[in-house]
């Protein structure tokens, strides 16, 4: 899945203060591709080719609820601290997902859905665009007409937004509550990235991780994955919090090489088709 940042990006003035605060270390990204890799495909492949009397859907609600939140939050990271230019970002993670809906859709299920890149992608636009509005115009305190009147076009943009979210949810996987994760992650990343020497920005830090952990708690029917799937964003919000600096570089020679990172995602599952459709 094309979910690392762009090698050189393009200088986009209206995404330059996603960056604006101190970089957090990014040496958990490579280790976390190969646990998102791994675990997805436990999955998938348990879910679409394990033979229901095996009884193996404790892998699926369990290792398999991990890839999901992982792959958000490092859409999240790399947009708020190591690229430039967000929009081209979330281009590339749709062209993957162009690739992937035709096997995608070879899979057992109800009804027409677009794939997780689709989600990713979507999510990463929503929240860029909120991220810039709130930046630039959303909390305008102003007597001046011009300044209230780009506050209120930001307001109705952002309830545009919402309106579209609403009608979208349905066609990606994950709905309503998987686009909602970028955004909110964003919103914790940048928040617990911030320097915090009062009680009460400590306070304002905490209180923003609050939504990634509420929409992770809501997104999954059992306890286990649940469970599973709000560990997981916990994790990443303790290495935003100061944990990422304490993470090592993974080793030259483990990582994942790049042509496999965005080309597994439509791969497997052109891989599973072929199995699971194969004749005899």
């Amino acid at each position: 899945m094309p979910l690392s940042a762009p090698r050189q990006p393009t200088l986009m003035r209206s995404t330059q203060t996603l960056r604006d605060t101190q970089r957090p270390s990014s040496a958990w990204v490579g280790w976390g591709q190969w646990l998102a890799l791994i675990t997805m495909t436990v999955d998938h492949v348990t879910r679409y080719l394990m033979p229901y009397s095996w009884d193996v859907g404790w892998a699926s609600s369990s290792i398999g609820r991990i890839a999901f939140p992982l792959f958000a939050a490092m859409v999240a990271w790399h947009a708020l601290f190591n690229t430039r230019d967000p929009m081209r970002y979330a281009r590339r993670i749709l062209v993957i997902g162009l690739l992937a809906q035709l096997p995608y859709m070879s899979m057992p299920r109800y009804g027409f859905q677009l794939n997780i890149c689709f989600t990713l992608a979507l999510g990463l636009c929503w929240g860029t665009l909120l991220y810039e509005l709130a930046r630039r115009s959303l909390f305008t305190v102003s007597t001046n007409k011009h300044a209230w009147g780009k506050a209120i076009k930001a307001w109705l943009a952002v309830a545009a937004s919402l309106a579209i979210w609403w009608l979208v949810g349905p066609w990606v996987e994950y709905g309503h509550r998987g686009l909602l994760l970028i955004p909110f992650y964003m919103l914790a990343l940048q928040a617990l990235n911030q320097p915090a020497e009062t009680l009460s920005e400590r306070l304002g830090a905490t209180a923003a991780t609050l939504p990634v952990l509420l929409v992770a708690g809501l997104m999954n029917n059992s306890d286990m994955a649940k469970a599973f799937t709000v560990a997981t964003c916990l994790a990443v919000l303790l290495l935003a919090a100061g944990a990422a600096s304490r993470v090592p570089q993974i080793a030259a020679g483990a990582r994942m090489p790049r042509k496999l990172w965005l080309a597994w995602y439509p791969g497997h599952f052109a891989a599973i088709a072929v199995l699971l459709h194969w004749p005899g």
